[in-house]
C-alpha cells in the first residue's frame, strides 16, 4: 500500500444569533468554554477556528471533523448563538464587523483596511504530510491544475453583503484581493519558494510567512503542504471528500516527480487564475475547465473523470470506497451554494438559509 500521509482540517465559522440568525460577536466567549487545544481566535470577533488532529484514517478525520463541531454547538447554546460552516453568511448585520482585540489584528486592520474589513469569509483548509519539501513544491505546482473542481465542491458562499453575489464562492473572489493571494510559483524547489517568502516579508507587504496565502503553500513549522482554496463546507462529509482528494493528488504528484515524469495538467497562470474563476462562478452547476484541455466540462462529468484518474492512487491509499461514496453523494446534492439559494427562494427569506446551513453544520 502506498504511504498513508496524515491529514490534518482547519475549519473556519461563523457565529451567528439563533434568534436573529445575524452574525454576532461572541466568538471570544465561545472560546473561554473550550479547551485551548483544537480552538481558535480569528480575525473577526464573530468567526471562529479548529484545528484537527492530523490523522491517516478517513473515518478518523470525520470523527474528529464532528467532535470538534459538536464542542462549538455545546459551547455556542448557553449563549443563544450557533455556528455555520459557509463560506459567507446569507445574513450579516453591522454587529459582526468587530475586530478581535491583539497586536497581530491591529495590524492586519491598520495595514489591509477593506481587505481586513470584509473578512467575513471561511475556509476549509487541508495539511498533508510531506517527507522532502522539494518534491512537494514541485508536486504542488502539478496539483494546481486539480483544484478547481475542489473548490467547485465546496463552494457555499452565493450571498455576498446580504445580497446574492451570482457566485458560487464569493469567499474565493474576496479572498483573491491580498496580496500574496493565488496560484504558487513557478519555484524549481524548497530553497527558492523560501527566498521568495522571505522577500515578500523583507518587502513590507507582509508581515510574516504566515501572511503568505498562496492556493497551496509549505508550512513553515510543520512538515506539511496545506490547500487553502476551499469554502468552508456545512457537512462534514464534504470535508472529508475535499480531503481524501487533496491526499490524493498530492501522493499521486510527489510520487510522479520521484519518477521524473513529466507534468500532466496546465500549469500557465493565466488559465490556472481562469479555471478558479469559473469554479468559484458555477460550483457544481455549470461548467468546470478540464484541468489537461483547459476546455469547459460540465462539473458533475469532469469531477466523476477525476476521480477515475485518482482511482489507482486512491485504491492504493485504501481510500477508494470511502471517496468515491462521498464524490458520488455530493454531486447528487449538488453545491451548498445551490441548497442555500433553494432553500431562501421557498419564502423569500433569508433566514431559512441560514437556519439550512446551522442544521447542517450540527449534522454527525
Amino acid at each position: 500500500m502506498t504511504k498513508r500521509r496524515p491529514v490534518g482540517v482547519e475549519e473556519e465559522f461563523l457565529v451567528v444569533d439563533l434568534e436573529t440568525r445575524r452574525l454576532t460577536p461572541l466568538a471570544e466567549s465561545m472560546l473561554e468554554r473550550l479547551p485551548d487545544e483544537g480552538f481558535a481566535a480569528e480575525l473577526q470577533r464573530s468567526v471562529v477556528e479548529t484545528n484537527s488532529t492530523p490523522m491517516e484514517d478517513l473515518g478518523d478525520v470525520r470523527a474528529e471533523i464532528v467532535r470538534l463541531r459538536q464542542a462549538l454547538v455545546s459551547a455556542g447554546e448557553p449563549l443563544g448563538v450557533g455556528v455555520i460552516a459557509s463560506g459567507t453568511t446569507p445574513i450579516t448585520g453591522i454587529e459582526g464587523y468587530t475586530f478581535t482585540p491583539g497586536e497581530r489584528y491591529e495590524y492586519l486592520s491598520e495595514s489591509y483596511r477593506f481587505l481586513a474589513q470584509e473578512q467575513l469569509i471561511c475556509g476549509a483548509q487541508v495539511h498533508v504530510e510531506i517527507d522532502d519539501r522539494d518534491v512537494a513544491v514541485l508536486a504542488a505546482q502539478r496539483v494546481e491544475a486539480w483544484l478547481p473542481p475542489l473548490l467547485a465542491l465546496s463552494a457555499s458562499s452565493p450571498y455576498w453583503m446580504d445580497e446574492d453575489s451570482g457566485y458560487a464562492s464569493s469567499r474565493a473572489l474576496t479572498w483573491q484581493r491580498w496580496p500574496t493571494a493565488g496560484p504558487l510559483g513557478p519555484f524549481a524547489d524548497a530553497a527558492e519558494y523560501d527566498r521568495t517568502a522571505e522577500d515578500l516579508v523583507a518587502s513590507g507587504v507582509i508581515e510574516d510567512q504566515g501572511m503568505v496565502y498562496f492556493d497551496l503553500r509549505l508550512s513553515a513549522h510543520v512538515p506539511t503542504v496545506e490547500m487553502r482554496i476551499c469554502d468552508s463546507c456545512p457537512l462534514a462529509d464534504d470535508v472529508v471528500l475535499l480531503a481524501g482528494l487533496f491526499r490524493a493528488l498530492m501522493t499521486r504528484e510527489m510520487e510522479a516527480v520521484e519518477r521524473g515524469e513529466p507534468p500532466v495538467g496546465e500549469q500557465r497562470l493565466a488559465l490556472l487564475r481562469a479555471a478558479n474563476w469559473r469554479a468559484a462562478r458555477d460550483g457544481l452547476e455549470g461548467d468546470l475547465l478540464s484541468p489537461v484541455t483547459s476546455r469547459p466540462v460540465p462539473a458533475p462529468r469532469l469531477i466523476t473523470w477525476m476521480l477515475e484518474e485518482l482511482r489507482p492512487t486512491l485504491e492504493k491509499l485504501g481510500d477508494w470506497e470511502i471517496v468515491s461514496e462521498l464524490a458520488d453523494a455530493a454531486l447528487r446534492r449538488g453545491s451548498s451554494a445551490s441548497r442555500q439559494r433553494g432553500a431562501y427562494a421557498v419564502n423569500g427569506k433569508p433566514e431559512d438559509a441560514v437556519d439550512l446551513l446551522l442544521a447542517e453544520t450540527r449534522q454527525r
